[in-house]
């Protein structure tokens, strides 16, 4: 425990020198309280004049709003900088037969829509929040490759006056994954990350195969962007022709 703790405690020191974030994943359920725990206590210490320590909120759990809510509370009460990484959630077959096989109540929302209201709903607490305190004390990163949840946060950030250029709140999603939409913000002024996971083979398309899971609309995104590409080679052999 103490080496692990030295160890986060180094990567975020190296990274508040650099300047860069450190978006702390999350995991199943029952290892969360602690990985929250951690997460805000690094917060505590190194999110001080910007938030360089951000903890990550699986909108597929029913809890995600009320903790959300807690922590934002606890940082601006606190004084500490605070950042959110705000994802659906991949883990609901392991969260569900765990839960059936202790009997206790399923922690995962009843449904995908159940999921993305949720999703919404803590999206729009978080944009509120940043609203109602001074700007850059609250950071969300927006990992979603669901183009309604993208139009949804564009939308909401008109609506609370929140410009791209305030540099609060970011999109996030995975190299290859519907760049369609990660251009079209880019050239709207948002900031936009592309990730990249490496690995072994046998490690990293399990992840991927999780976060398929995790937002069904990644499917529909690629055959709509093979269909953009097929049309943009089709212009471009036109127009050299």
């Amino acid at each position: 425990m103490k080496n692990m703790i030295q160890r986060l405690n180094t990567i975020a020191e190296h990274a508040r020198t650099k300047d860069v974030r450190v978006m702390i994943d999350a995991e199943q359920s029952y290892f969360q309280p602690a990985i929250r725990r951690l997460t805000l206590e690094l917060m505590r210490k190194f999110n001080l004049q910007k938030a360089i320590i951000f903890n990550t909120y699986q909108c597929y759990l029913k809890e995600a709003h009320e903790h959300a809510q807690e922590d934002i509370e606890l940082a601006m009460r606190e004084g500490f900088f605070f950042g959110a990484k705000l994802v659906r959630g991949a883990y609901m077959d392991q969260e569900r037969k765990r839960a059936t096989e202790l009997n206790y109540p399923d922690p995962i929302s009843t449904s995908y829509d159940a999921t993305n209201q949720m999703y919404e709903r803590v999206l729009t607490y978080g944009l509120q929040q940043i609203k109602a305190n001074p700007l850059g004390h609250i950071a969300l990163m927006v990992a979603s490759h669901n183009e309604d949840t993208v139009r949804f946060t564009v939308n909401k950030m008109k609506e609370l006056n929140i410009h791209p250029n305030d540099r609060v709140v970011c999109f996030g999603q995975l190299l290859g994954m519907c760049d369609q939409v990660s251009f079209s913000l880019g050239q709207a002024g948002f900031s936009v990350y592309k990730y990249v996971p490496y690995g072994p083979v046998e490690e990293v398309l399990p992840y991927l195969s999780r976060r398929a899971l995790e937002n069904k609309s990644i499917l529909r995104g690629a055959q709509k962007e093979r269909r953009l590409l097929w049309k943009e080679l089709k212009r471009r052999a036109l127009s050299s022709s």
